[in-house]
């Protein structure tokens, strides 16, 4: 039976994060395949987490810079491994290599971590993103990355663009690996008469998320209830910091809930979702929710990008506060043009996110890589080259830290003996 070793930045949480719910989706298709998987992690179990064993998945504890991975590996002796994020490439890929070379290297970026940090310091300078803003050290790191790799899943067409045409990335190194759902919208989902209030939601811990609730409170929400005042905005998200709890003003119709239980039920209860995101990167897992429920939503060109069909959106779109509070109120009033943008989001869920659409197109393309792997990275010279050098680099500064964490507990060790002497 093969064995797939997912090496994860944190446990898949699909109720706190969309990379949770994304993340079930690709372990779900491996193990549709009779795969066996195994979900190895350095990061802390949190309460939050999916429990995988009930998907038959083991769950493993590993140790950033320490040789242990490698009996583990040797062990676990993987076919594929996929690396969560760029930033574990780069802290086990090399091990991956020396211990199992024979086995795929599958990178997935979840989003494109270098193009969100530029619109950010882009957004924080009040300017348009510069060439100087995408070609930053991470855009480096993470497209180095992609090389090292024999295949990278990319969510968004927009950044399969990106990465093809302006940094000339081989399209055979990447896959595009968007959300795919099973389920048909439910048949009783609430109408616009049932429905009221707006809603919004996101992990805490995503900046653009916390900028987005920000941006609602200061400047959208007043212009909002001044011609709405008995409207109410339901905020949701994980792990809520004091910051944004303190912004709960139930006299102003503006209240922070903090986690959902469900996200489905607090988004299928809304009459409108509103997400003003001013920078980001990726698919937004919150208007895959708004469709699913047949919730509307109001955005931003980039809280849109990559997933609109034929140019047409599930809601509004609008850039500044003003648009954004008027394409709201409009949205929320106007039952006809609710129930078009409710049926348009059903068009773009069939149309671009269907699962018979994406999974057996993307199982056909690892698995071809697979076949011919040797061949694959003969192709892929760039990338021999960059493992030869970064590995090298990595490989050596890992076990000097390694070597330093052991002399420190050996000291430690002999303190406490000449002590107890």
């Amino acid at each position: 039976m093969s064995v797939l070793l997912v090496v994860g930045y944190v446990w898949p949480e699909p109720n706190s994060s969309a990379a949770g719910s994304r993340m079930l989706s690709l372990l779900a298709m491996f193990r549709a395949q009779n795969w066996t998987v195994i979900f190895a992690s350095p990061a802390e179990k949190s309460p939050h987490r999916f429990d995988l064993s009930q998907w038959q998945i083991t769950e493993e504890q590993i140790l950033l810079n320490d040789s242990s991975f490698d009996e583990q590996l040797k062990q676990w002796q993987p076919d594929m491994v996929m690396f969560d994020r760029f930033m574990l490439e780069e802290q086990f890929g090399w091990r991956v290599e020396q211990q199992c070379p024979d086995a795929l290297r599958l990178l997935d970026t979840e989003d494109l971590h270098f193009l969100r940090l530029a619109r950010q310091q882009a957004f924080k300078a009040g300017r348009a993103v510069t060439l100087e803003d995408l070609h930053n050290e991470q855009a480096q790191r993470e497209i180095a990355a992609i090389y090292r790799c024999d295949l990278t899943f990319i969510i968004s067409e927009a950044e399969m663009q990106l990465l093809t045409e302006h940094f000339k990335v081989p399209a055979e190194l990447l896959c595009y690996s968007p959300f795919w759902l099973d389920a048909e919208p439910e048949a009783d989902l609430p109408t616009f008469e049932q429905r009221q209030h707006f809603v919004s939601i996101g992990n805490f811990r995503h900046e653009p998320n916390w900028q987005a609730v920000l941006w609602l409170k200061q400047q959208i929400w007043p212009l909002i209830r001044k011609q709405l005042p008995k409207a109410e905005l339901h905020i949701y998200g994980a792990y809520p910091p004091p910051k944004a709890t303190q912004l709960h003003q139930p006299k102003e119709g503006f209240l922070v809930k903090g986690w959902a239980e469900s996200a489905a039920e607090v988004v299928k209860n809304g009459r409108v979702l509103v997400a003003p995101l001013a920078f980001g990167a990726g698919l937004k897992g919150k208007f895959i929710d708004s469709m699913v429920q047949g919730t509307p939503n109001v955005t931003t060109a980039i809280g849109a990008e990559g997933m609109l069909h034929q140019g047409q959106w599930a809601g509004l779109i609008g850039e500044t506060a003003a648009q954004i509070a008027e394409a709201a109120v409009l949205l929320y009033q106007d039952q006809v043009l609710w129930q078009q943008k409710q049926q348009q989001g059903f068009r773009i869920l069939t149309e671009r996110f269907a699962q018979e659409q994406h999974q057996p197109r993307v199982w056909q393309q690892l698995i071809a890589v697979q076949q011919q792997l040797s061949q694959h990275r003969l192709m892929n010279f760039t990338g021999a080259m960059l493992r030869h050098h970064q590995h090298r680099s990595t490989q050596f500064m890992a076990q000097w830290i390694e070597a330093k964490t052991k002399l420190a507990e050996l000291k430690h060790s002999f303190a406490q003996e000449t002590t107890h002497e």
